[in-house]
C-alpha cells in the first residue's frame, strides 16, 4: 500500500500559478494562444522529468521484502510485511517559477529539500525448498507479491483521480543461491516489478491558469543480490542491484490567461516520458522475534541521465537519492 498523493500534487502544484515570481522573460506580448502557453507546458514537462526518478526510488526501495532476504524454505512457508519508506529528495519551488507568455524561456528553476514518504505491503510465498548441499540448500524459490495503493484526492485546487482503480499488484520471484543456516549466510537473487496506479491530475490557481495531466504512469523493475545473517535475536543484511524506472504521461494540457490573446489552451506534443537505469545499494538490521521481525534499512539509488530544457538549482534531476525504510513482518 503506497501513498503518493504528495508526488501527484507535487507534479501539478500549479505550474501555471499567477503567484509565480516575475523574473526576466523575453519582452513583448504573445502573438498567438499557442505561444502564450508554451513556457508553462515546458515547465510542466521539466517538472515531470525532475520528479520521476524520486517517485521510482520511493516505489522500488531496497530489499523487496524488508527483513526477509533469505528464501523461506519451500511450500508451507510464507511471510507478510508492511513498511514505511522515506526518500531524501527535493521538489521544485513551483510558486517561484517565472511567468512568460512569449514562448519557451530557459531559466534556472529553484528547488528545495523535501522528504518524500511512502508505505508498502508485500508478501513472499515459499514454492521450492531447494536442493541440499552440505550445510545449506541451493536453488530454493519464493514468489513475491506487493500491493501499491493510491487514494483519490480533491483538495486545495488539485484533483487526483485513478481511472484504472486505486490499487496495483506487483510481482516477482526470489532464487536462493544459499539458504541461511546456523553457519551459512543466506544469499539470494530476486526480481521485482512494482508500478504506480495510473493517475489523472487537474489543478488550477483559482485565478486564471490550469494544468491537466492524464495517464501518468510510473513502472519500476528491480534486480537484487542480497545477503543476510541472523545472530540469535539480531540480524544483518545488505544488497546491491539495478533499477529501471519507466515513467510516462498520456497528455499534458495547459490553460493560461495571457495578455492580448486572452485565454490560451494547448496540449504538449510530444508527451513527456522517461526511462532511467540506476544502481541501488542498501544495508540493514533486523530484530528477530518469535513470529515477527522488525527491520530497518538505509540505501542509495544513483546513476542515469535526465535531460531538461530548464536547469534546476540545488540537486540535479539525476542526483543520487538516499532513502530509509522501517517495517515489520510476520512469517512461518
Amino acid at each position: 500500500m503506497n501513498r503518493y498523493s504528495v508526488l501527484a500534487a507535487g507534479l501539478t502544484m500549479l505550474v501555471a500559478s499567477d503567484a509565480r515570481a516575475q523574473t526576466s522573460c523575453p519582452g513583448g506580448v504573445p502573438s498567438s494562444q499557442a505561444q502564450a502557453s508554451q513556457n508553462t507546458q515546458q515547465q510542466a514537462s521539466d517538472l515531470f522529468q525532475y520528479i520521476a526518478p524520486e517517485i521510482g526510488t520511493d516505489i522500488a526501495g531496497g530489499s523487496p521484502t524488508l527483513g526477509q532476504t533469505s528464501t523461506l524454505g519451500g511450500l508451507g512457508h510464507f511471510s507478510v510485511g508492511v513498511r514505511g519508506t522515506a526518500v531524501n529528495g527535493s521538489l521544485p519551488k513551483v510558486d517561484k517559477f517565472p511567468t512568460c507568455y512569449t514562448g519557451r524561456y530557459s531559466a534556472t528553476l529553484p528547488t528545495g529539500s523535501q522528504v518524500l514518504p511512502g508505505a508498502a505491503l508485500d508478501a513472499a510465498i515459499g514454492i521450492f525448498g531447494g536442493l541440499p548441499l552440505a550445510l545449506t540448500n541451493v536453488g530454493a524459490v519464493d514468489v513475491l507479491l506487493s500491493a501499491t495503493y493510491l487514494p483519490e484526492v480533491d483538495d486545495n485546487n488539485v484533483r487526483v483521480t485513478l481511472p484504472d482503480g486505486s490499487m496495483h499488484i506487483g510481482y516477482g520471484a526470489r532464487i536462493g543461491l544459499l539458504s541461511e543456516s546456523i553457519v551459512v549466510p543466506g544469499v539470494s537473487l530476486s526480481f521485482m516489478r512494482r508500478d504506480l496506479p495510473t493517475v489523472d491530475v487537474s489543478a488550477n490557481s483559482g485565478v486564471a491558469d490550469s494544468l491537466f495531466v492524464t495517464g501518468l504512469k510510473v513502472k519500476t523493475t528491480a534486480w537484487r543480490i542480497e545477503a543476510s545473517k541472523s545472530l540469535i535475536m539480531f540480524g544483518l543484511f545488505g544488497g546491491v542491484g539495478r533499477d529501471r524506472y519507466e515513467s510516462s504521461v498520456a497528455t499534458v494540457r495547459a490553460s493560461v490567461g495571457a495578455p492580448v490573446v486572452g485565454r490560451a489552451s494547448s496540449t504538449l506534443v510530444p508527451s513527456p516520458s522517461q526511462s532511467i537505469d540506476r544502481t541501488n545499494v542498501f544495508v540493514g538490521v533486523k530484530l528477530n522475534l518469535l513470529l515477527f521481525k522488525i527491520a530497518a534499512e538505509v540505501g542509495q539509488a544513483s546513476g542515469g541521465d535526465v535531460t531538461t530544457f530548464n536547469t534546476f538549482s540545488g540537486s540535479a534531476a539525476a542526483a543520487s537519492r538516499t532513502y530509509g525504510s522501517l517495517g515489520i513482518r510476520f512469517g512461518i
